[in-house]
């Protein structure tokens, strides 16, 4: 009874399996496959001490400090095609009791100043070190200017400075990269 019933469970199921592997399958779609990778990097990160806002030797305030960061990532014509969106993510925290003024300056091969950002940090204290989160969301037009840079110029402005002053300022940040990747 058991060899009975085998042959027609076999059919049934081979008809099954024909049946549901044959369905509307438009293999044109193939070519119209577009990727969406979000890529983040890790983008400037010091640690400056009070004393850098202050010249001993010459017993005379410094007020603006300054950095200098390469961005490779953005001189490959692929990406900068493909890109679509930039968040940028900074994060400081300040142990001088003295609020900064951050300035990034995104420069060209030819120093010419493709995008510009300024925030305001907190200050804070030694004994209570102050965080200030700021976020730069970069899309449409803006992105073009965005991908002819290939530096970062950070400039860190103190309003007063002395001897005496103690602490640290920090920073951290990274990029968050979405791109738009289509078959060709």
């Amino acid at each position: 009874m058991s060899r009975n019933l085998f042959i027609p469970a076999l059919v049934v199921f081979t008809s099954l399996l024909f049946a549901a592997c044959v369905k509307d399958t438009d293999f044109d779609q193939a070519s119209e496959v577009t990727l969406t990778p979000v890529v983040e990097l890790d983008l400037i990160y010091f640690n400056i001490e009070a004393g850098a806002f202050y010249d001993q030797t010459t017993a005379t305030p410094i007020f603006t400090v300054t950095d200098t960061t390469e961005i490779r990532f953005l001189d490959d014509s692929e990406i900068q095609e493909s890109l679509k969106r930039a968040d940028f993510y900074f994060r400081f925290t300040n142990s001088i009791d003295r609020e900064f003024q951050v300035d990034f300056q995104f420069l060209s091969e030819q120093n010419d100043t493709t995008y510009a950002t300024q925030t305001t940090v907190n200050n804070g204290t030694v004994s209570s070190p102050v965080i200030t989160e700021f976020t730069e969301i970069i899309e449409e037009a803006e992105i073009m200017q965005l991908t002819m840079a290939n530096r970062v110029v950070v400039s860190v402005t103190i309003p007063s400075s002395n001897a005496s002053l103690k602490g640290e300022l920090n920073l951290q940040s990274k990029t968050t990269y979405y791109l738009e990747i289509k078959e060709q």
